[in-house]
């Protein structure tokens, strides 16, 4: 009997809708990250706090994504996802107001509920999986990520035109940046109403409980991509958070700062297209690896100088070695637990994952604003210090390629 191939039209649709989402609802971030630690240099009593707003948006979603995966596991990713997009509309607003007021502590709380918006988004990849067959899924994880280049555009390139127009040099220069962060959470809700994930059958008696997270996280695939995943991310956060502090302190503009991201952000997401088919062709491991190899590189170019082109092509690899690292990880993971520990794996992972993020946001802007004298040497702080996280990450994921496999009785 001919074996029959999976139908994977329902998991394309929704691989669709999340990519536009993607796009759009996505662009807040690189808009934010452009400016967040701008906006704080200008507004914080101490300048080594620059970073802070950008650290409590990765905060919101690290202390989000628990309760919001189990959110997801009960109501269904479409709840889940309008809530995180509600929190990135409220979260704007807040912070648009607290430029009004040229208040620190008021930004940080609205940068804090952007966190929640952020979280929301980090499920987009795994929802790209849950409708989808084995041999789609790699594919479905890569083409949701490649939304994320329409997002490298429209995000940086609107920061560099409102911000070049507006002649005001006080933090009210990054009003209108707010404004259209608040339009474009709530264009991308409208999407969410098109997604077709069926919300997780309730528990009963006789459901499997599956393992506890102890029990998941000592399962050596499960262990290795969560690794893997929280040092190819933080190390991405913490060189990109620095990039428009450094690109402004060794002399550029801000719309160079903003096209140096927007060439970080593509180099991110375009690889999406065809990370799916390498991860499928040359197994998960080679590629994970390859992208710590390239996150390496990154830094090497980074501390070679601060020339305009030295940003560019750094933060391009930096991209590059993130999509290759993250992406596998979550390929990994995404088959390493079954359907009815999803809320509670994915929710530990990316507690895990924007945890580290969290504090690699926080020493980017101690490494960059408080190490030697200038910005030259603040940031060769910040690409020094992703030396021993590559190490850690590049040592389990070896062990874990070497280590005997389970004999198949």
């Amino acid at each position: 009997m001919p074996m029959m191939t999976p139908d994977d039209s329902r998991a394309k649709r929704n691989v669709m809708v999340l990519v536009m989402a993607q796009a759009f609802l996505g662009s807040q971030i690189t808009m934010i990250f452009v400016i967040g630690g701008l906006a704080g240099q200008q507004m914080a009593v101490n300048a080594c706090l620059a970073t802070l707003p950008i650290s409590m948006i990765v905060f919101g979603s690290m202390t989000t994504a628990p309760w919001l995966s189990s959110l997801m596991q009960r109501f269904g990713r479409r709840a889940g996802f309008i809530v995180g997009a509600l929190g990135g509309l409220v979260g704007a607003a807040i912070c648009a107001f607290a430029l009004t007021l040229s208040n620190f502590w008021i930004f940080l709380v609205g940068s804090y509920l952007t966190g929640i918006y952020m979280s929301s988004q980090g499920f987009f990849r795994f929802a790209a999986a849950d409708t989808a067959s084995d041999a789609f899924r790699p594919k479905a994880i890569s083409y949701v990520m490649a939304g994320g280049l329409l997002s490298a555009i429209i995000g940086p390139q609107l920061v560099g035109y409102l911000t070049s127009t507006n002649p005001d040099a006080t933090v009210m220069r990054f009003f209108p940046v707010y404004m259209a962060a608040m339009a474009l959470n709530v264009l991308g809700m409208l999407l969410f109403a098109f997604l077709d994930i069926p919300t997780p059958p309730k528990p009963t008696e006789e459901s499997p409980r599956g393992r506890s997270v102890a029990e998941l996280l000592k399962t050596p695939r499960i262990a290795v991509a969560v690794i893997c995943a929280m040092v190819s991310y933080a190390l991405m956060n913490l060189v990109m958070t620095s990039t428009p502090l450094a690109v402004v302190g060794c002399g550029f503009a801000v719309a160079d700062a903003s096209n140096v991201v927007t060439g970080h952000v593509l180099a991110m997401f375009a690889p999406s297209f065809f990370t799916g088919h390498l991860i499928v062709k040359f197994g998960v491991e080679r590629i994970m690896g390859l992208g710590l190899l390239i996150l390496g590189a990154a830094g090497a170019v980074a501390l070679s100088g601060v020339e305009l082109g030295h940003f560019f092509v750094a933060l391009i690899l930096l991209g590059l070695g993130w999509n290759f690292g993250f992406i596998g990880a979550t390929t990994m993971l995404a088959g390493a637990h079954e359907p009815h520990e999803r809320g509670r794996m994915q929710g530990v992972n990316d507690l895990l994952v924007f945890g580290g993020v969290t504090l690699a946001s926080l020493a980017s802007g101690g490494l960059m604003n408080c190490s030697g004298g200038s910005a030259e040497d603040g940031w060769a702080a910040v690409n020094i210090a992703m030396i021993p996280f590559l190490v850690l990450a590049g040592c389990a994921l070896i062990w874990l390629v070497m280590r005997p496999k389970p004999q198949v009785v």
